[in-house]
């Protein structure tokens, strides 16, 4: 996947979230400003052009920021916060290995949350740089724990584009889309994901 990629969908899911928290008006072009200064500043400093590749923890780079997204569907006071906070401390100084295993001793002491099985999955995609067998699993287990909640198919659907896999992220967030509530509160979020990838914001549908 490239930079400018990731890049799209970072700042469509971020515009979003904040979008879905209510900040409107000059505080949400402040930040949509802030994202684009950042993304000048990479186009300047870094290569964007640059496909993804694995790495090992040593060599990672910061991870997706994925908090405020998973506070926007799950709120922040939750009894996964702890394990969650702890786990994203490690992944940010570059540690992704610890911080899927602290995630995999919160599911076994917790195993019907699906917030920690949820955050399992994108540790690991995190780790592997890509989805894995593994990571299907966790996803697919928060679906099971709580069925037609939106958290589960929508991180699923970012693990599938982190993967290269367009299709499929604009595939799984349509049919979050078209199964969602007219007035559903993260609506814009998942639209504003799904335009990142080019995908037309309309319920269930797609480009060609």
């Amino acid at each position: 996947m490239s930079g400018w990629f990731a890049i799209a969908l970072i700042a469509g899911a971020c515009l979003g979230a904040l979008a879905w928290m209510g900040v409107r008006g000059a505080l949400l072009q402040l930040a949509a400003a802030a994202l684009f200064a950042g993304a000048a500043g990479y186009a300047l400093q870094g290569r964007p052009s640059l496909g993804g590749a694995p790495r090992d923890a040593a060599a990672a780079q910061a991870p997706v920021p994925l908090t405020r997204v998973r506070h926007a569907f799950f709120g922040q006071f939750t009894a996964a916060e702890r394990w969650l906070v702890i786990s994203e401390s490690y992944a940010r100084r570059g540690n992704s290995r610890n911080a899927a295993g602290v995630l995999r001793s919160a599911v076994r002491q917790s195993p019907g949350d699906p917030q920690l099985w949820i955050g399992l999955g994108n540790a690991l995609v995190e780790h592997s740089n890509g989805l894995t067998p593994a990571a299907e699993l966790a996803y697919a287990r928060a679906m099971e724990l709580v069925p037609g909640h939106p958290a589960a198919p929508f991180f699923y659907g970012l693990a599938l584009a982190r993967s290269g896999d367009r299709d499929g992220a604009i595939s799984q967030w349509s049919e979050l889309l078209a199964s969602a509530p007219a007035d559903a509160g993260w609506r814009p979020m998942v639209e504003d994901a799904l335009a990142a990838l080019g995908g037309d914001r309309r319920e269930g549908a797609e480009t060609p």
